[in-house]
């Protein structure tokens, strides 16, 4: 199975990860709905079998949740995954959810990571938001100790522009970036994929599918009965006009996938994978069904032609 190597690190990765977020269940800020645990298990359990090798989650999911799931599913099993999990989001007895890059915070959500995750040092730890901005540099120099002292075997970023990239480069190394990236969302083609080139950083990028739009499953009847604590029910993306937009290119990547006996997002997933900057690509997965439907990704490419014609739909 091909791999690729994670910027700096000694990290040879699938070309997709298992992405836990969903995995938090719900009842909280950002939750994707209620979410069986005991499908999350089996869904990590497939990709697993089917050769994946990482899997990446946060603290902030579900509020601890999320990472108790993935400890569980890792327990006895001899082909233990990489691990990456977030800090940056801390919450109170409240459920509020704060932005915090002090030091003391991320110490203690590290802790509780390791707690959680039942390991001994979390493979690739990372910011989660550079937020609040006047504190970066004081969370980054924050993980670099972290790593320094073997708690983290290597430390990375999430949802930072070049200019924060630029400022965590001047106090540590950064093996990888995090940024969103999709056929429907590909701002960060032309800004920090050339960037993290430039500088040897890894990319993993999160919601090629955008959230479960380019699966080629969802639907404006579908969209309209997601739970109401299901995030998605507010972003632009799920809402006119950009939905009926969205789907079309949806039922385009269907099209394509049938030519293979792949599904749509099989070929959401190929079309990041495709760009040269990126590593890998995160894939959410709620279930045995959802994972055995996207782990054809760790084999499947497009044709030039295949990509020239996503591309000429999406900027239709």
């Amino acid at each position: 199975m091909r791999k690729k190597r994670l910027g700096n690190s000694d990290m040879e990765l699938t070309p997709i990860g298992v992405g836990a977020w969903a995995m938090g269940g719900g009842g909280w800020a950002f939750a994707w709905g209620p979410q069986d645990d005991d499908d999350s298990i089996s869904a990590i359990h497939t990709a697993l079998d089917a050769g994946v090798n990482w899997i990446d989650t946060a603290a902030v999911y579900g509020l601890g949740h999320s990472e108790d799931v993935v400890g569980r599913a890792l327990e006895g099993r001899s082909n233990k995954p990489y691990v990456f999990t977030k800090c940056a989001r801390a919450w109170n007895e409240k459920r509020e959810i704060q932005k915090v890059l002090k030091r003391d915070s991320i110490r203690r959500e590290c802790e509780s990571s390791l707690r959680r995750l039942k390991v001994d040092a979390i493979d690739l730890y990372q910011i989660h938001w550079p937020e609040p901005d006047e504190d970066l540099e004081e969370g980054w120099e924050t993980l670099a100790r972290l790593q320094e002292e073997g708690k983290v075997r290597w430390i990375g970023v999430s949802n930072c522009n070049v200019a924060q990239l630029e400022r965590c480069r001047a106090i540590a190394p950064i093996t990888s970036l995090q940024p969103p990236y999709s056929a429907v969302s590909p701002e960060v083609q032309d800004t920090h994929l050339p960037y993290c080139q430039e500088h040897g950083i890894g990319v993993i990028v999160y919601s090629p599918m955008k959230s479960g739009l380019l699966t080629g499953k969802m639907t404006p009847e579908r969209v309209a009965a997601l739970p109401e604590d299901d995030f998605r029910r507010r972003a632009p993306a799920f809402q006119e006009p950009q939905l009926t937009r969205n789907l079309a290119l949806a039922d385009l990547m269907k099209k394509i996938g049938a030519r293979h006996g792949r599904g749509a997002g099989e070929v959401a997933i190929a079309w990041v994978l495709r760009h040269p900057a990126v590593t890998a690509a995160i894939v959410g997965m709620r279930s045995a069904e959802q994972a055995a439907g996207v782990v054809g990704a760790l084999e499947f490419t497009l044709t030039a032609e295949e990509i020239a014609e996503i591309d000429s739909a999406r900027k239709a």
